[in-house]
C-alpha cells in the first residue's frame, strides 16, 4: 500500500516535469482526505476547474481516502523528529495511523522536509524515481 502525498498528485494533475510513471497509479493508493482538499484548492487557485476538474475527480477516485479521525488528529498534534509545516504534520500522522495497521506502507511524496520526518519516523519511502514518467 502507498500513502499518497499531494505533492505527488499535483505532480501528476499539473503535468510536471517530475511526477511518477503511469504504473504507480495501478497500485493500491490511499491518502488522508486533505489531498481531496489540497488538489482542489490548487485547481481553484489557478483557475483550472475547466480544463482541469475531470482529471481532479479521476485522479481523486483512484486513491482511498482516509478520514480525519481523532487518533489521527491527536498525533499530528504531538512533536515530529523533524520540522514540518501543519498539513504535513497531518499526511504523516495519517500515513503512520496506516503503518500501524499495515507495517508495509510507504510514503510516496516529492516534498523533501516531509521525506525527511517520514524517515526520521521510520516511515519508509516509495522511489518515486524508480518508475518516473
Amino acid at each position: 500500500m502507498i500513502y499518497v502525498d499531494s505533492s505527488v498528485a499535483l505532480a501528476e494533475l499539473l503535468a510536471e516535469d517530475r511526477r511518477p510513471g503511469d504504473g504507480f497509479w495501478s497500485q493500491a493508493l490511499v491518502s488522508s482526505r486533505l489531498l481531496e482538499y489540497e488538489v482542489w484548492m490548487r485547481v481553484h487557485a489557478r483557475k483550472l476547474v475547466r480544463s482541469h476538474g475531470e482529471a481532479a475527480r479521476a485522479l481523486i477516485g483512484r486513491v482511498a481516502l482516509l478520514e480525519l479521525m481523532p487518533p489521527v488528529l491527536a498525533r499530528a498534534l504531538e512533536p515530529f523528529p523533524a520540522p514540518v509545516r501543519t498539513l504535513d504534520a497531518l499526511h504523516l500522522a495519517s500515513a503512520e495511523f496506516l503503518r500501524q495497521r499495515e507495517p508495509t506502507v510507504r510514503l510516496a511524496t516529492y516534498d523533501g522536509r516531509q521525506a525527511a520526518a517520514a524517515r526520521a519516523m521510520g516511515i519508509a519511502l516509495y522511489d518515486l524515481d524508480a518508475d518516473a514518467a
